[in-house]
């Protein structure tokens, strides 16, 4: 008896060759805008810790980007993004073999959907306590605000998005070429002694912070390298396009705001003034410090709006990975009740834990990612349609590299979550699956 297909599956389509793109027009510069917007870098070296992951110099937290972007890069992007450019389809269809043909409806697909509305929480909560912090106007009617017009905008559709974010990632480039200008001379003379309390960062810890903020940020954006690599023409492009999009924009941007707090904090008379503030390491709230409150009030204005495109592509994953895994269901019904939710997150000040939400985010795709690093290793790197309506190998990787994710936002201590929740995703999904095809 013949299996009929789900619709996601039916009806999806692959990308011609004459509709892709260049790895510089397309993946590069997508990637960039990510790690460009402020709420990625802004917080990299920050924590509950005495100095964060400053603690013990700023060495320790450059080396421990640069590692992190590399992991991010070979582990989270390269799988999805080469099986993307190899057979034209996006992440719903490429991580399907996963699931299964029943069970990829739900996995990945509709959980990257779901997932958006927590960076649409993020994002407009902290865009709207940087206009609030300028402008006096509540901060709850900022957020509604904020929240409403990202997600009308981003059911307009993709066009519409793009003609507002052509070139304002442009301006959170300026800005931190302009803050490390003005703190690069005090670099030299930062000395971590000066972060002085009970409650001080180890050195094991001050890593895992930064490996932790940065794996659980990407992994989301790292399976979505699918989507990005169908549109790539060849290997070479998904190659470059993640090496300078992803390894070396991240390691700038946040490579930068490290450098920046460390330069502000080697100016003597700067670094007494944020010592009697608690020593912020937040590189927006430094910002005002190194800038003065009115030149930093600009800045976050400009910081702000810049972000107001993210929020929107947010909606636009929302809405079409919804179109794509429940295409009887009313999009535009889905969407804007995530849009309530993603208000109602940042209302309650639960998205302003950006850590916290990266770290469960980050859990819940890291094993998705692990799986099909998994199934490419036992395919040789081929893709094979899903067999099965229901891959339990797939959920089962999940369910436990989601656990071991997740363990840390209930007190239980498991280093690197973000980056063990991938392991087990892998190895869990490997090992079931070679027992399951040695049975056939």
């Amino acid at each position: 008896m013949k299996t009929e297909l789900p619709s996601y599956l039916a009806n999806a389509k692959p990308r011609t060759e004459s509709e892709r793109t260049p790895w510089y027009v397309s993946i590069a510069p997508t990637y960039a805008g990510v790690f460009l917007w402020f709420v990625f870098w802004q917080d990299i070296v920050n924590s509950d810790a005495v100095g964060g992951a400053m603690a013990h110099g700023f060495l320790l937290p450059l080396i421990s980007l640069i590692a992190i972007a590399g992991i991010s890069y070979f582990m989270f992007y390269l799988v999805p993004a080469v099986w993307g450019m190899k057979t034209g389809y996006g992440l719903t269809v490429v991580g399907s073999p996963i699931f299964g043909r029943t069970g990829g409806i739900v996995m990945p697909g509709l959980l990257m959907g779901l997932l958006q509305f927590g960076w649409l929480a993020v994002n407009i909560y902290f865009a709207s306590k940087l206009i609030c912090a300028v402008v006096p106007i509540p901060l709850w009617a900022m957020i509604v605000i904020e929240g409403a017009l990202a997600t009308f905008i981003g059911l307009k559709g993709i066009k519409y998005v793009a003609k507002i974010s052509t070139y304002l990632p442009i301006i959170p480039l300026v800005i931190l070429a302009i803050l490390l200008f003005s703190t690069v001379g005090g670099i030299a003379d930062f000395n971590e002694s000066i972060f002085v309390g009970e409650k001080k960062a180890t050195p094991f810890s001050a890593v895992e912070s930064v490996v932790c903020y940065v794996a659980g940020f990407f992994a989301t954006a790292g399976a979505a390298g699918a989507d990005f690599g169908s549109n790539a023409r060849n290997i070479s492009d998904v190659r470059r396009g993640g090496f300078f999009g992803i390894f070396l924009a991240m390691v700038l941007t946040a490579g930068a705001s490290i450098l920046i707090i460390a330069g502000a904090y080697g100016n003597p008379e700067i670094a007494k003034t944020m010592a009697g503030a608690g020593f912020p390491l937040n590189a927006t709230e430094v910002m005002n410090y190194v800038m003065g409150s009115k030149i930093g009030g600009i800045m976050m204005m400009l910081l702000a709006i810049s972000a107001f495109p993210s929020a929107c592509f947010a909606s636009v994953i929302a809405a079409d990975s919804f179109k794509n895994s429940m295409p009887n269901i009313n999009a535009t019904l889905s969407v804007s009740l995530g849009g309530a939710v993603a208000t109602i997150l940042a209302l309650t000040g639960i998205a302003g834990k950006a850590a916290a939400v990266f770290a469960f985010i980050g859990s819940s795709f890291g094993p998705i990612v692990g799986a099909m690093c998994a199934e490419y290793l036992l395919q040789k790197g081929d893709w094979k349609p899903a067999g099965e309506n229901f891959n339990k190998s797939g959920w089962l990787a999940w369910a436990l590299g989601f656990a071991v994710g997740v363990a840390p936002n209930f007190n239980i201590n498991v280093p690197f979550s973000p980056v063990c929740a991938w392991m087990v995703g892998f190895i869990v999904y490997f090992v079931c699956e070679k027992i399951s095809r040695r049975k056939i």
